[in-house]
């Protein structure tokens, strides 16, 4: 293994979702460096199909205030289907990955009081000084969703070679509208997911979770003759 690959490798095993943060901001100057690195993503015909609002100081701490209290009076606004359906081994992977969490937690399964505080933690953001929303401008669709994935990855990836911690959020998704009036973003841009993200409280207890991942053979088939 070459030296570049072994720090691209190690950038990658260091790389997890992260749900405990400090207060400390990050230095405009890396979130700079840090978003340059993730634009050289890949795209559909170099169309780099995504548009991303950072919010950081007394604009995220309103969105810390106001998104808990819609969300416990269902005001929920998306502008994507949230349909998706686990079963089998998807299933099962779901289910790891949250009895991983609430385990690190000391959370038992029937504490659904501690689980639901757990779960109300996405929409303060973990505590993180800055929140990354990936909009995708009208009338893109799933072809370039899956463009917004590839830099959604390339900035966690970039955010970790920083020495510093990231989680996506689905979850953040439930507020497209809110968001949108927040950050004053157009309304043709559509609001996939957020990104929280910072300095890691390395302290807090649900740092502590760690999920596995498949085996090679279990999502690799490789065809044809290999040296």
């Amino acid at each position: 293994m070459t030296d570049q690959a072994s720090v691209f490798s190690a950038v990658v095993a260091g790389r997890r979702s992260l749900r405990a943060f400090t207060p400390e901001p990050v230095a405009r100057a890396t979130l700079e460096s840090i978003f340059t690195d993730a634009a050289r993503a890949p795209s559909n015909c170099n169309t780099q199909p995504w548009q991303v609002h950072v919010a950081s100081g007394a604009v995220l701490e309103q969105l810390r205030q106001s998104l808990p209290q819609k969300f416990m009076a269902g005001e929920i606004s998306m502008d994507f289907p949230y349909d998706g359906s686990y079963e089998g081994v998807y299933k099962d992977r779901q289910y790891g990955a949250a009895k991983a969490l609430y385990d690190a937690q000391g959370i038992a399964r029937e504490d659904k009081a501690a689980r639901h505080e757990t779960f109300m933690r996405n929409f303060t953001f973990f505590d993180a000084p800055h929140v990354a929303f990936l909009f995708l401008p009208e009338p893109f669709g799933l072809r370039e969703a899956a463009d917004l994935g590839m830099f959604a990855q390339t900035l966690m990836l970039a955010i970790t070679a920083h020495g510093l911690g990231s989680c996506p959020q689905t979850a953040l998704s439930f507020f497209a509208e809110p968001v949108r009036q927040a950050l004053g973003v157009p309304a043709n841009n559509k609001l996939l997911f957020g990104l929280s993200f910072g300095h890691p409280d390395l302290g807090h207890p649900a740092n502590h979770c760690t999920t596995d991942r498949a085996a090679l053979a279990d999502f690799v088939q490789f065809h044809g003759d290999t040296p």
